[in-house]
């Protein structure tokens, strides 16, 4: 008597016959690798034929030739800051602030524009691999609409800062719109709704705690800019007698809870503050040094034990959104920063554009990695281009020798958002020319506000 053949698992897409880097905890790469799709998760990885005699699909993808990757994960961003891109350039960062992007989003933030910029923002983070974002800016209700109707996964933390904002008078008035958006958006499968709190020094301390209380009260992301420049780490050190980073521990905000943005100008005690309160720190490499703000004590974050991820920051201060790229920037810098070629391996800058960067969002139960039962959200890189050989290690040639526009296919939560380099859910012809009309208005603006920098 012959033996009964195993049925296969029915699910919505196989891929087969790509180079799959998991970034599980085992670091698995597996070659000629395979993986099952059911729905919004992944249901199999494994080699193609592994995947094969286990399931069978609807559609399937042949990747032979490609390389998959978790979705890279941008720890922080302003997306609607893109209409700004190229407008105040090669200026340091309290003149930069004050004297020409304060001007002028207090002009330009609105809900129009906002959705343009949003939508001009994920474009380019989609076509460069990043399937998840977390954003601090104004209007978040614009912005979550957007995601929704686009597809990408978001946490999207409205602003506080202490001073008339687009959308809230006052900060009391902006925490209230926080709370709103929070129950709106509450069990939204791609949106998350944070708090924010701009700075130490646009955020007075009775405001921080209020923030912070609020996010505690939901279990919300706490996102802060903290220590970015020397001139706010003396600010700060000269009106409370503390570090940046020391000033919001004694206010009682450190925890795992918070993301600790910038954070150059750290102390050794900041450091282990950071260490042993379990907060996170988003690293914007790039930004920093167009800004000449410095370098981010990063490679001793690590050592002791702090959670880092990579972000792009806002591409008015940046220019782009392009994680691939950040993670050779962040590389390079502390390589060079410290005169050691071996910080920062190639694995461990994957390691933060992807795992380590859910872990600083709390996500990484979700996303961050390729394994069963996690959310599908995947990179597709076409590897058949003279700087993708020869191979010898994976991950040196993803920070090193790769690129945003070798992404050919994107999915979030297992649906393709870009395939074969095209985008499914934007339509960038219009787009292109509706973010021209309002740059061409922000320069006229500019002009009569005397804040165009032309040098």
């Amino acid at each position: 008597m012959k033996g009964k053949t195993q049925q296969k698992q029915q699910v919505d897409l196989l891929i087969s016959h790509a180079l799959v880097v998991t970034m599980d905890k085992a670091f698995r790469v597996i070659e000629d690798g395979g993986i099952a799709i059911k729905d919004d998760a992944i249901a199999g990885v494994g080699t193609t034929q592994e995947i094969s005699m286990t399931f069978d699909a609807r559609e399937v993808l042949d990747a032979k030739g490609k390389l998959i990757i978790p979705g890279l994960i941008n720890t922080h961003t302003h997306s609607p800051m893109t209409i700004y891109r190229g407008f105040a350039d090669d200026l340091p960062l309290k003149e930069w602030l004050y004297e020409h992007v304060f001007p002028i989003e207090a002009h330009f933030t609105n809900p129009e524009n906002v959705r343009a910029g949003t939508r001009l923002a994920i474009a380019e983070m989609l076509l460069s691999g990043t399937t998840t974002f977390n954003d601090m800016y104004y209007y978040m209700d614009e912005m979550a609409r957007v995601v929704d109707q686009v597809g990408i996964r978001a946490i999207l933390s409205e602003a506080v800062i202490n001073f008339p904002a687009p959308n809230a008078p006052t900060p009391d008035e902006g925490l209230t719109v926080i709370e709103k958006l929070y129950h709106d958006w509450q069990g939204h499968p791609l949106v998350r709704i944070g708090v924010a709190a701009h700075t130490p020094y646009t955020v007075p301390p009775e405001v921080m705690k209020k923030a912070k209380a609020l996010a505690d009260r939901y279990g919300m992301l706490f996102s802060v800019h903290v220590a970015e420049s020397r001139w706010e780490f003396d600010k700060i050190m000269k009106e409370y007698g503390a570090s940046p980073l020391k000033h919001l521990h004694n206010l009682g905000i450190l925890d795992k809870n918070m993301v600790s943005v910038h954070s150059v100008f750290l102390t050794d005690e900041d450091i282990q503050l950071l260490a042993q309160n379990g907060v996170g720190v988003a690293h914007n490499p790039q930004c920093n040094m167009k800004l000449a703000s410095g370098a981010a004590r990063i490679p001793e974050m690590l050592e002791a034990g702090v959670e880092v991820g990579i972000g792009t920051d806002g591409v008015a201060s940046n220019n782009d959104l392009d994680l691939i790229d950040e993670i050779r920037t962040m590389a390079f810098l502390h390589k060079f920063n410290s005169n050691d070629p071996t910080v920062i391996s190639a694995r461990k800058a994957v390691e933060i554009a992807t795992i380590g960067g859910a872990r600083v969002l709390g996500m990484d139960h979700l996303v961050g990695s390729i394994e069963v039962g996690k959310k599908a959200d995947l990179a597709i890189l076409d590897m058949e281009k003279p700087h993708a050989h020869p191979l010898y290690n994976i991950y040196s040639l993803i920070v090193y020798s790769l690129h945003g526009a070798d992404v050919e296919h994107v999915l979030v939560n297992g649906k393709f958002l870009v395939k074969n380099r095209q985008l499914l859910t934007l339509d960038l012809g219009r787009l292109y020319d509706k973010v021209e009309r309002i740059a061409k208005k922000v320069r006229e603006h500019a002009r009569l506000l005397g804040v165009l920098n032309s040098h």
